[in-house]
């Protein structure tokens, strides 16, 4: 996987000084608008489900055991995760062969349907069993379309990016996350503060599910409004898109869809403790005042969007796995020192040491689309990015607030959660040591075999 120089007509690296184009602007403003909204619809159940869902949905099993209610609820949150690589493998599939735009357009449309209906669901108390059922089946639609989300969004970011900015553009829809989080939380923030805790649990908790249709249709009009990205309009005309892009990538790129969804865990798990564990640990456990908990997770999301921003930049200019490699080496170093102010039960010392992992977490996330993208070969790109980034969830996020629930209850401390997330930062870290620096490499058809699609040529090339 050893870089090409950049090409002729493309400033070098770090260096390019010119201003953005109005289709640049474009595809930055259409993959941060998008991400942002498909991650408010994502977070704004794993919140709900911190919060209410359980005695809404699982009520008796609320009645006769909260705790085991309160893991349940939150293991909800995971289950939409194992059907993230069905929707990566579909909207690979097609992304490969019809475009990412439009994929991005479904995505979008399938997740906010999906978010606004649970916001119309009757409750246990209304149809019994069903309800659950119900939202199991809404929430796996958001599942898939997560799945075919990221990849889509990263592409069309990085494709359309000058050489030496691909960290800075692919930082774009990476920091849709917390922008995403940011919304939920300030959502749910408002509504406690104008509503009692009985007018939110009958019918306010309703409210920021419903607002998704409002916030879907301006992502829809958004995305249609840009070009498809230039590399893929470059394969198409050189007509070498693939008829079966998941064979393909197997065949060729199994070693970098591991590398990938393993590189990914580490972030993934230690985001959705600031996502959703950390709003049921701080009211649940420590007690702790709601809105000053919905504070402080806005705060850690400010934080971890500006150093999103601030890791693709740095990748710009030192690379993608060493600025990865600080990410996971942070992690690591302060997971302990962490729970041990969040352990204090005061507020301050609560929020610093969530906001600090929120400053932290963007060296192990913004960097993530442009080496990903370098990673793979044009034709099979949209597939191995989406389905390496969907394993990884599942292997990170998917129950990382389940078994920090777990973990807390087995051992009464809560700094054996951070010894866990310690554990996969090394896991991860050790992964995206195994990648050679792809930085500047050539993402159109010309670096197929650069980016492992042709072993065969790359034999023969001696790259």
């Amino acid at each position: 996987m050893e870089p090409q120089s950049p090409p002729p007509h493309s400033a070098p690296p770090g260096r390019s000084g010119r201003r953005l184009s109005t289709a640049e602007r474009k595809v930055l403003a259409s993959t941060l608008a998008g991400t942002s909204i498909e991650w408010y619809d994502f977070f704004i159940y794993a919140q709900a489900a911190s919060l209410v869902l359980a005695p809404l949905f699982f009520a008796p099993l609320s009645d006769e055991s909260p705790g085991l209610a309160a893991v349940v609820s939150l293991a909800t949150i995971g289950i939409s995760f194992l059907f993230r690589p069905l929707g990566a493998i579909v909207a690979g599939r097609f992304g490969d062969r019809l475009g990412r735009k439009r994929m991005l357009v479904l995505t979008l449309v399938m997740m906010g349907g999906a978010t606004s209906l649970i916001g119309l669901l009757p409750t246990h108390a209304d149809i019994g069993v069903a309800a659950p059922v119900l939202l199991m089946v809404l929430r796996i639609v958001q599942g898939f379309s997560a799945g075919g989300e990221w990849g889509g969004a990263a592409l069309m970011s990085v494709e359309h990016a000058p050489v030496g900015k691909r960290g800075l553009f692919g930082a774009y829809p990476q920091i849709g996350v917390p922008i995403g989080l940011i919304m939920a939380t300030g959502m749910l923030w408002l509504l406690n503060a104008v509503m009692t805790p009985e007018q939110f649990e009958s019918w306010g908790w309703r409210v920021p599910f419903l607002f998704s249709v409002i916030l879907v249709v301006v992502g829809y009009l958004i995305r249609r409004a840009v070009e498809e990205s230039p590399v893929f309009q470059e394969m198409l005309e050189r007509k070498k898109e693939s008829s079966a892009p998941l064979k393909d990538l197997l065949r060729h790129n199994t070693r970098e869809v591991v590398l990938t969804a393993l590189i990914f865990v580490g972030n993934n798990a230690a985001g959705y403790l600031v996502i959703a564990y950390f709003l049921t640990y701080g009211t649940n456990v420590l007690d702790l005042d709601r809105s000053s908990v919905l504070t402080v997770i806005v705060l850690a999301s400010v934080g971890w969007l500006a150093s999103t921003m601030w890791g693709g930049m740095l990748s710009d200019r030192i690379g993608r796995v060493r600025t990865f490699q600080l990410g996971y080496a942070f992690m690591f170093v302060w997971m302990l020192p962490m729970f041990l102010l969040v352990e204090t039960g005061d507020i301050v010392a609560f929020g610093a040491g969530i906001v600090i992992l929120g400053l932290g977490l963007g060296f192990s996330y913004g960097p993530m689309s442009a080496l990903y993208a370098e990673m793979f070969p044009v034709n099979v790109r949209y597939s191995g990015v989406s389905i390496g980034y969907a394993f990884g969830a599942i292997l990170g996020g998917a129950f990382a607030p389940t078994i920090a629930e777990l973990l807390v209850q087995g051992t009464g401390w809560g700094g054996s959660v951070g010894l866990y997330i310690m554990l996969l930062a090394v896991v991860s870290g050790a992964a995206v040591t195994m990648v050679k620096e792809p930085k500047g490499a050539d993402l159109g058809v010309s670096g197929d075999r650069v980016a492992g699609g042709d072993p065969a040529a790359t034999e023969r090339t001696g790259t």
